[in-house]
């Protein structure tokens, strides 16, 4: 049987999305749609002052440095001053020769001008420089006013931002909590953590870079388009020839974009994946010396990274160029066209000098909406691939009760398997016809050969997978009609290498009652045989261990969770081959400490020490997922069958 290790799902995403997509991802932005509402108007605003800057510009060249006639296509000629100003008149008079003089005003030709004294000139042109020194001012008032906007533009939108993918963030969280186990076996935790990290930063961007900065980028193209039709529209129309060369190149860029983020995203995931199960598998790699041959894997694996990043890099390695170069062939346009209808008068010098630098700003958008191409192409792929995870089907989501509902078993008083059969994978059943009843108190224990399925008997008690065949009844209701969280909150469970979370040892211990009082935490440590251990610590039962609890030994892993299981006060004991890894001492330990536990209680043991068995009131003796042989151990041993055989293979 070959397995994909959950990338078949993978490379099956990739359809045009895009859309469906974003429409997908809005629900999560409508909670703050006031602040994306704010962040428009500011871009809004700081937009709209990008584009008077130019225009101010030409305002200043046409009226007062290069003034203009009415027209605003000639160039005035002569300055004109009202000689009834005594401080004109007296320059009048000193330069006689070139100025013309009429009953009230006098004139002098621009060229004229440089055979005045300097001081002069600024007495003639104050007006002109006054006009000036204002635009100067209002420009310097519009920076600063720019300034304020795009402040308080990045604040507001990196705060959206980051509570909209808090939210995302959030809901995948959840939403991988609710997932039966069944799902988590056929998908890698590398792939599902590079979901819940790297694929929801991809969204943060999205939000924080392209949302927003593409709103502005195409006002901005729209705008610039407007005035540049409005200052000259026949040097407007011929510049804009260029256009379609630039849309040609933006299809062919998006269609291979998209492919190159999707085949990246999917590498990313692989190796995340094998980076985690290398560090969970060091032990076994170590052991049987393959370091070698894994690193030659890893290489290859990395190597096909590099090639996917190194083809989304060479897509933009021949656009970006492209759009930079029809850029200068648009300015180079300008000058030529514009140059000789300056030449000509039907052109002022403010205008061409306004058309160029908007001709700088209309391409810089185009550039700027392809860098954002690129960080929704990779936002897209990322979402495809969220989204694979929260559309998982009704059937690999676990029944959640109703928060109003009470407990449907408030009390177990027996639980019976029908008929019932299990399939991990189809047409290969791993239980077949199992009937067995369990009644409140009782203890039984499963035993049999490694597949015999003892295991999967347990985890259909549990829910952690439905039968496939038959039906299991608690208190004559179906299970599958009981909402999970309801029947484990009556079952502790006692694995055989139990895992420990990267917290305190109190911690670890209320996780099944986190309202325990100190007085029972005493005693249910007491009750496990663990205080010891506990005063061998550091910091007690405040000490914080190593994730999975790798920095105790299995024994004293195994005592802890004895002592979660006294805390969370279940009416079920379910113990996994809970004394197989340790020494005869520890077992001792265990052993009592289990027999403390299941005082009371019914109890399920699974156990290849077929002497922990002999405590149980029935065995049930199972072999290749049937139920073969029942009773105690002493009838079971006077049979001389399956059971005995075991036994002598044991002992």
């Amino acid at each position: 049987m070959q397995y994909d290790y959950g990338y078949s799902e993978e490379n099956r995403l990739g359809k045009h999305y895009d859309m469906k997509l974003i429409r997908r991802l809005i629900p999560y932005a409508v909670p703050y749609r006031y602040s994306f509402l704010l962040i428009t108007i500011l871009i809004i605003g700081i937009t709209l002052i990008d584009l008077s800057i130019p225009y101010i510009t030409k305002i200043a060249i046409d009226s007062y440095i290069v003034p203009q006639e009415e027209n605003q296509t000639e160039r005035k000629t002569h300055l004109e001053v009202n000689i009834n100003d005594s401080s004109f008149k007296k320059i009048v008079n000193q330069y006689p020769d070139y100025f013309k003089q009429s009953k009230e005003t006098a004139s002098i030709a621009y060229n004229d001008l440089k055979y005045l004294d300097s001081n002069d000139v600024k007495i003639l042109r104050k007006n002109d420089l006054q006009g000036v020194i204002t635009i100067s001012l209002f420009l310097l008032g519009l920076i600063f006013g720019s300034y304020l906007l795009n402040y308080y533009h990045e604040i507001l939108l990196e705060i959206t931002s980051q509570q909209v993918i808090h939210d995302i963030r959030i809901t995948i969280f959840s939403h991988i909590q609710k997932i039966k186990l069944s799902f988590f076996t056929k998908n890698p935790v590398g792939r599902l953590v590079t979901r819940a990290t790297n694929d929801v930063q991809n969204m943060y961007e999205l939000f924080s870079s392209v949302v927003a900065f593409l709103f502005k980028d195409i006002i901005l193209l729209l705008g610039i388009t407007l005035i540049l039709l409005s200052i000259h529209i026949k040097l407007a129309l011929i510049t804009f020839t260029v256009l379609p060369v630039v849309l040609l190149a933006s299809t062919k860029f998006s269609k291979k974009a998209r492919g190159a983020f999707r085949m990246l995203r999917i590498k990313i995931a692989e190796i995340n994946t094998r980076f985690s199960e290398t560090i969970n598998g060091m032990q076994v790699i170590q052991i049987f010396r393959i370091e070698d041959d894994n690193e030659k894997n890893f290489q290859k694996l990395n190597h096909e990274n590099y090639l996917a990043d190194m083809r989304q890099i060479k897509v933009f390695a021949l656009f970006m160029p492209l759009v930079e170069s029809m850029g200068i062939v648009a300015i180079a346009i300008v000058v030529y066209y514009g140059g000789n209808s300056l030449l000509q008068n039907t052109i002022s010098l403010g205008a061409l000098v306004a058309f160029i630098s908007y001709m700088k700003m209309f391409f810089k958008p185009i550039r700027d909406m392809a860098e954002k191409y690129n960080i929704l192409q990779n936002a897209m792929a990322s979402a495809e691939r969220i989204f694979s995870i929260l559309d998982t089907t009704s059937d690999d989501i676990e029944l959640q009760p109703h928060p109003d509902a009470s407990d449907p078993i408030p009390k177990i008083k027996e639980i019976i398997f029908k008929e019932v059969s299990l399939a991990y994978i189809p047409e290969e059943s791993v239980l077949k016809d199992i009937s067995l009843r369990i009644n409140a108190g009782e203890s039984i224990a499963l035993v049999g050969s490694t597949g015999a399925g003892k295991t999967s008997l347990v985890n259909l008690i549990t829910r952690f997978y439905d039968p496939t065949q038959g039906k299991i009844l608690i208190n004559q209701q179906d299970l599958n009609d009981i909402a999970p969280y309801w029947i484990r909150s009556k079952i502790a469970l006692v694995t055989q290498d139990p895992f420990l979370f990267s917290i305190s040892i109190k911690e670890n211990i209320e996780l099944g009652n986190q309202n325990i009082s100190e007085k029972a935490l005493r005693n249910n440590i007491e009750q496990a045989r663990c205080q010891s251990i506990i005063d061998r610590l550091p910091d007690g039962i405040n000490t914080v261990i190593a994730e999975g609890g790798k920095s105790l030994s299995s024994g004293q892993r195994q005592l802890i969770s004895i002592a979660r299981a006294f805390a969370s006060e279940p009416e079920i004991i379910i113990l996994d081959e809970a004394t197989s890894y340790i020494d005869s001492e520890t077992e001792q330990n265990i052993q009592a400490a289990l027999v403390d536990l299941m005082k009371g209680r019914t109890a399920l043991i699974i156990a290849h020490r077929l002497s922990t068995a002999r405590i149980a009131d029935t065995i049930y003796v199972m072999n290749r997922g049937r139920i073969i042989e029942r009773g105690s151990h002493e009838d079971l041993m006077r049979q001389k069958g399956f059971y005995y055989n075991l036994w002598g293979e044991t002992s």
